[in-house]
């Protein structure tokens, strides 16, 4: 949102050539005017100046929240509407109030933007490709597209929101529940990585649409387990997915059940996944640090479907009553219960030592084998 007409800038959309083509281009297309104006809810009123000035913002400050969200620079062109300008007003008048720093008015508008540019391509691009019969013979799918979002839009408004509210509440709820102010960023956790093994050697043989299919089952079941199981998906990288756990128990059980279950679909490959434990920092719904480069390196070298843990996570595990310290130890146990005509301890998970090795990066570690116990 730049006074200047270059056209420059960093955003989730190409930016236009100039603010006299990026008017044009819209004028010659009357649907893709309307179809904003439809979702808007307004006309194009402001030049990024105008709308600067109209909410009371410097034009700097208005060009980083913009580019935080994501959108192009757009010159001089009347692009702009009451909704920017009230978007641009009630950022600043958090920082004027002193609610936010100008930094972290900046990173709600980057993270809001980049979250939601990623949801809005998501959308248009599954409801339109679910849209094989148009609704009249002879309407092209561009056609559809405007009824199509006139009848979505307000739903689709009303539930975004109702989700947004359910995640704040369960992310506050996280944070109220940490020890201490400095457990709200740098928390221990477990964070796990979950890999489709052989998926270069796939990429090769598939069709796009077929391996396309393929990531999204991929995905789809493995967002599913990890929330049923009470883990946080972090994100999904096509033929990878991070997730986090709170507790060691949470994300060792997670890790079995994804094991589990893509071993018992004949159309997935095999899963190896890594698990680590400990501190992490988190930062816009990301996690950072040595844990999570561990929890990485364990994955690359777990064979197929086994899940590999360090041993602060083993640990942990024992240190919980999940896992005996030693299969000696548990048979040991079971054997005294049996004399004593007692139950016997029952265990979640089982741990096997495997052989201590360098990782670049990270020194030596000692893998352990995470297994489920009957």
């Amino acid at each position: 949102m730049t006074v200047d007409d270059t056209g420059s800038g960093t955003g989730t959309h190409p930016a236009p050539r100039d603010a006299d083509d990026a008017t044009a281009d819209h004028a010659g297309d009357p649907l893709a005017l309307r179809l904003e104006q439809l979702i808007l809810g307004a006309e194009r009123r402001y030049t990024a100046f105008q709308a600067a000035r109209t909410a009371g913002v410097s034009m700097e400050l208005a060009s980083r929240f913009w580019r935080a969200m994501g959108f192009p620079d757009i010159g001089q062109a009347k692009a702009l509407t009451e909704a920017d300008v009230l978007a641009l007003r009630r950022l600043a008048g958090l920082v004027e109030a002193g609610l936010l720093s100008e930094a972290m008015a900046v990173q709600v508008a980057r993270s809001t933007g980049q979250t939601t540019a990623r949801l809005a391509e998501w959308q248009i691009d599954s409801f339109l490709e679910g849209l094989t019969e148009p609704p009249e013979p002879g309407m092209t799918r561009t056609e559809v597209t405007y009824p199509l979002v006139e009848l979505l839009l307000p739903e689709l408004e009303e539930f975004l929101v109702y989700v947004w509210r359910r995640q704040l509440a369960a992310a506050t709820s996280r944070v109220v529940q940490a020890g201490d102010d400095e457990e709200m960023v740098d928390r221990r956790l477990a964070v796990g990585f979950a890999d489709l093994v052989g998926f270069t050697r796939l990429t090769r043989r598939m069709e796009e649409e077929e391996l396309g299919e393929l990531v999204e089952a991929f995905e789809t079941t493995a967002a599913d387990l990890v929330a049923a199981r009470g883990g946080r998906l972090i994100k999904t990288l096509g033929d990878e997915v991070l997730f986090c756990a709170d507790d060691a128990g949470t994300a060792a059980e997670i890790a079995l059940r994804l094991i589990e279950t893509m071993a018992n679909d004949d159309t997935m490959p095999e899963l190896r996944v890594g698990i680590a434990f400990g501190t992490v920092t988190t930062r816009m719904g990301d996690v950072f640090g040595t844990t999570v480069n561990l929890a990485s390196r364990l994955t690359s070298i777990a064979p197929k479907d086994t899940v590999l843990v360090d041993g602060a996570l083993a640990e942990e595990l024992t240190r919980t009553g999940d896992a005996p310290a030693s299969e000696s130890e548990a048979a040991a146990e079971a054997e005294r219960a049996e004399k004593e005509g007692t139950e016997p301890v029952a265990y979640r998970f089982g741990l096997q030592p495997m052989w201590q090795r360098p990782v670049r990066g990270l020194g030596m570690i000692e893998p352990w084998l995470l297994s489920r116990r009957d």
